[in-house]
């Protein structure tokens, strides 16, 4: 039986938006390709002479034209299929209902779970079992004790012996789900670039001007351009792409699973509906 190795890098915004919050975005990368992609996109900083972290809330005018030359660069690794990005998010108009304490406390972990669970399509990975398919987990900075993230790595690794995912020939090892810093890996960093993207535009923070303006500021428009930078780059992979809402598996459910790039709108199963926290109720704010 051949055997098969992944690799996931995943980061979290939890910062609640004014329509739409928690942020989560997850990179998959076979393990051969990790260390050339990686050794490819950090030339491509090295290049540009970017040499500090890259960040989202560190783009602006001034730095704009290198982002967007390395935002291309690193599309073409998720065109290719050989980097495939989720990002899953939440509506505000959803308001999860019912919760414990103890779910609250826990709703990093608890969405963490579902996103991995979910939104890489892993149950789709292995037709007919074929192969034995291995994944590694690699978390950019858990904000959490010690105590808290290892309970996690048990659930997660646990995950293959689920009921959906009985014969898959899937496994999540517990000595392959780690915490890593960013600063010392470029997909991460990424990641951090377009989950920041996301959250920027679907809360609609292009439309933000400083009090007393009448116009913009300069870092809002950087951002507003190279968030349409990495839309267009999504549109070339899936044209007419809605970015707030999930995206669709035209040729069965097995697209979670090959295709480059897909959005999850997690919506909680107890919920009731917050109208008020709707773009049609907010303000209008002149553009």
């Amino acid at each position: 039986m051949a055997k098969r190795n992944y690799v996931i890098y995943l980061d979290e915004s939890s910062k609640a938006g004014t329509f739409y919050s928690n942020f989560y975005a997850g990179a998959l990368i076979k393990a051969e390709d990790r260390q050339p992609i990686s050794e490819a996109l950090a030339a491509k900083k090295d290049e540009l002479n970017l040499f500090s972290e890259l960040k989202w809330v560190k783009v602006t005018d001034q730095y704009l034209e290198k982002y967007l030359e390395f935002t291309e660069f690193f599309f073409e690794y998720v065109k290719s299929g050989r980097i495939r990005i989720r990002v899953m998010f939440s509506q505000n108009f959803h308001k999860p209902i019912g919760l414990t304490k103890e779910q609250q406390d826990l709703g990093y972990f608890i969405l963490y779970y579902q996103m991995i669970k979910h939104a890489f399509g892993l149950k789709y990975c292995n037709p007919n079992a074929l192969d034995r398919v291995y994944f590694q987990l690699l978390f950019d900075d858990v904000p959490h004790s010690s105590n808290k993230f290892e309970a996690f790595r048990s659930k997660l690794s646990n995950i293959p012996n689920l009921r959906d995912f009985e014969g898959s020939q899937i496994f999540i090892p517990k000595h392959g789900i780690a915490e890593i810093d960013s600063k010392s890996h470029t997909i991460l960093q990424d990641l951090d670039i377009v989950l920041g993207a996301m959250h920027f535009r679907l809360n609609d923070l292009h439309r933000v001007k400083p009090n007393g303006s009448r116009r913009r500021g300069r870092r809002t428009i950087a951002k507003e351009k190279l968030y349409k930078r990495i839309n267009k780059k999504i549109r070339e992979i899936q044209p007419g792409f809605n970015i707030g809402v999930s995206t669709g598996t035209r040729n069965g459910y097995h697209d979670r699973w090959l295709q480059p790039y897909r959005h999850w709108l997690f919506i909680p199963k107890e919920n009731r509906k917050d109208f008020a926290a709707t773009k049609s109720s907010a303000p209008q704010v002149p553009t």
